[in-house]
């Protein structure tokens, strides 16, 4: 189905097809808007002007104490405030309300209930009526009351503007009164607190001696240095005196080696001993080339050379001993020196974290201090600032007595009646049509469908006379007449003769299509064709109903080969009109209709009839319909009006056509529009219908 090009005519065209819609939804709407403006109460509006501007608080510290920033919460903050409860229960209160209310609104009784009292409902009333809007571009803010009395009015927009002044000034008051107390109660707790942390103080700076403390703090680091100094030289002297010990510890047995070693060499003892050594070794080898062994001279000479080596390992043993000394003096010393070292760290801690302990009570003294200072100082700049206000307002205009009501404007809500019952109206139209997809309009048809519209057939109004015997009651009849459209469509549909074998079928039961049937072969044979009506709907017959005929046999008994001769079969109820019933429903009638006994029958009557009309089941139910329209000569297709919807046609098309390019084409002939109502039609096919005046006086009777 392909979509065409939209035009304002179709517009128009759905507005005037569903104008019933429009009508009865500007109806609705109308009269409803108009019967609650006419009966609702005038509504008068009393404004006061203010001017509200905020202030900064008063800081003493601060050069620029009327310093405004931005704040886009503040004004919304104010006009809740100006709608709020406690401002409407000082109104009530200013005013007397209670007393003096019944007197602005008489026979309106307030009844509290639920333990409320009446100030506490008049109160609710006064802040449901308060309309806070501001002055764009300004401070300006208008407060406004609204109220079926405008003297009323009146006095409570202008008393809410001054309950509302008294509001912020008990606020202001109030929440100073509040800070006073408790920075004078804080102050209390923190002098309190400031007393404590001084005596804790005094008593640990007296117990510790931190005075004394203080120098000690100041020589101890010096001290600490200095004793580390000695103990690293101390340490490096042991090392080096330790090496030499362990030389000279190994040769303390053999004293021969003793020499090599740079300490004892070097002694000048030693080395003088050893000069005097050599002169005796030098001394017996002269005597020794004079002398024997065992001469005197020898003899003396050798004795003075073992004196002159017991000296000297006597002195290398007293070189041994002094690095031996040397070195447990160096090592007490650095273990003394270490010790001092272990000492004056543990003093150096000990002082630092009397220190720490010192500081720590110093600072909390002087965070103490500092609270009671802040605390103090703030709340003389309170005492000072308590009069000077954060917001300032004054009453730029009183409110006066409103002469018209605001409410209602009848003008504005009549014209809105009419403009919301219109265009709501049609949008309502347009939407209904939108969701409907059901054919209706016969020029939609050829459009949306590329099939030819044969006819159309009006909607029966009367419920009490049957459609099916139309053309028989009442042959001038608008409905006769559109059968007889139908017929002559038909008749002219081929050049050369009209169809012989009329396929007559629907996309779904209980469309019309047995009725178009029945009223067509009425039509065509009152032409003077004859004319043969066959059922070959075998699954739910009705032609012999209509008809009162007998069905015991008919085509299904044929075709079975139950009766051999067709024309036992034949009934003649009108002048050129012979029927064919369907006979007892079979249990096969798809095989029934394509068989070769169908054929046979097909050509013995088309050799006895003009025009063979053959009514078939729906098309989309079961495959009778497919397999006649594929043998007979055209296929009329009934759609009923409101009911079939497009692709319902759409989908049936495409089966009569085949799926395949190798399945055989049902030739279509058209479409019958059935149970078309003209009255809620377009304007051409109304006037059509009225050009039948017999037909406009019955639908009138």
């Amino acid at each position: 189905m392909e979509e065409r090009e939209i035009h304002l005519r179709d517009y128009l065209r759905v507005v005037s097809k569903r104008r019933y819609t429009v009508y009865t939804f500007f109806s609705i709407v109308f009269v409803v808007v108009l019967i609650g403006t006419l009966s609702s109460s005038p509504i008068y509006k009393a404004s006061t002007k203010v001017l509200i501007e905020r202030v900064e608080a008063y800081n003493l510290t601060m050069m620029n104490p009327y310093y405004t920033s931005y704040d886009p919460e503040f004004y919304e903050t104010q006009y809740q405030l100006i709608k709020s409860t406690s401002v409407a229960q000082k109104v009530v209160k200013m005013l007397s309300l209670e007393n003096i209310y019944d007197s602005y609104f008489k026979g309106k009784k307030i009844s509290p209930s639920g333990g409320r009292t009446k100030a506490d409902v008049l109160a609710d009333i006064i802040s449901g009526g308060i309309v806070v809007s501001p002055v764009k571009n300004s401070k300006i803010v208008n407060i406004s009351f609204v109220s079926s009395n405008p003297e009323f009015a009146t006095l409570v927009a202008n008393s809410v503007a001054t309950a509302y002044i008294e509001e912020l000034l008990d606020m202001r008051m109030s929440s100073s009164r509040y800070s006073l107390e408790w920075m004078a109660k804080k102050a209390e707790e923190e002098k309190t607190k400031l007393e404590k942390s001084e005596k804790a103080l005094q008593e640990y700076t007296k117990e510790n001696n931190i005075v004394t403390l203080q120098d000690k703090a100041t020589l101890t680091p010096e001290r600490l240095s200095e004793v580390n100094t000695q103990l690293t030289r101390a340490e490096t002297k042991r090392k080096e005196i330790e090496s030499l010990y362990r030389a000279v510890n190994n040769i303390s047995a053999n004293l021969k080696d003793a020499e090599t070693i740079p300490v004892i060499a070097s002694d000048p003892t030693i080395q003088s001993l050893r000069s005097q050594i050599i002169k005796a070794e030098q001394n017996i080898e002269e005597l020794s080339k004079k002398y024997g062994k065992k001469h005197p001279s020898m003899i003396k000479a050798e004795e003075d050379l073992k004196i002159l080596q017991q000296k000297r390992d006597q002195e290398i043993k007293r070189v041994i001993g002094s690095v031996k000394n040397e070195y447990e003096i160096s090592k007490s010393n650095e273990a003394g020196l270490r010790g001092m070292l272990s000492s004056t760290k543990a003093e150096a801690i000990n002082l630092n974290e009397k220190f720490i302990q010192y500081g720590v009570l110093t600072r909390e003294v002087e965070t103490n201090r500092q609270l009671y200072d802040a605390l103090i100082k703030r709340m003389k700049e309170q005492s000072v600032t308590e009069e000077i206000r954060t917001v300032n307002v004054w009453v730029v205009e009183k409110a006066e007595k409103p002469t018209s009501p605001v409410k209602p404007r009848k003008s504005l809500n009549i014209l809105l009646g009419l403009i919301v019952g219109l265009f709501g109206g049609i949008g309502l139209a347009f939407f209904i049509d939108y969701l409907d997809n059901t054919i209706k309009s016969p020029d939609e048809i050829e459009a949306k469908l590329h099939v030819p519209l044969l006819g159309i057939v009006p909607l029966l109004e009367s419920k009490e006379e049957g459609i099916e015997e139309i053309i028989l009651k009442e042959p001038q009849s608008l409905y006769a007449e559109s059968y007889k459209t139908v017929r002559t469509a038909i008749l002219l549909s081929s050049a050369s003769k009209p169809p012989q074998n009329l396929h007559i079928t629907s996309m779904g039961p209980d469309e019309g299509k047995t009725v178009t049937s029945v009223n067509l072969a009425t039509t065509i044979a009152r032409s003077g064709y004859s004319v043969l009506l066959v059922d070959s709907d075998l699954r739910r017959p009705r032609i012999h109903s209509i008809f009162r005929l007998n069905n015991l046999s008919g085509l299904s008994t044929y075709l079975a080969g139950a009766t051999s001769d067709i024309e036992t079969v034949f009934k003649r109820p009108l002048t050129n009109l012979s029927i064919i019933p369907a006979g007892p429903i079979p249990p096969n009638p798809s095989e029934l209709l394509g068989s070769q006994r169908m054929h046979e029958l097909m050509r013995v009557l088309n050799e006895q009839f003009d025009v063979i009309i053959w009514d078939s089941p729906p098309l989309m139910t079961v495959t009778d319909s497919l397999i006649l329209s594929k043998i007979l000569d055209g296929t009329i297709l009934v759609i009923k009006a409101g009911k079939t919807t497009y692709e319902m046609v759409d989908r049936g098309l495409k089966v009569l056509k085949g799926r395949r390019e190798s399945d055989m084409e049902s030739h279509i002939l058209g479409v019958v529009l059935n149970g078309f109502d003209i009255r809620k039609s377009d304007q051409y096919y109304y006037q059509y219908y009225n050009y039948y005046p017999a037909a406009e006086e019955k639908t009138k009777k």
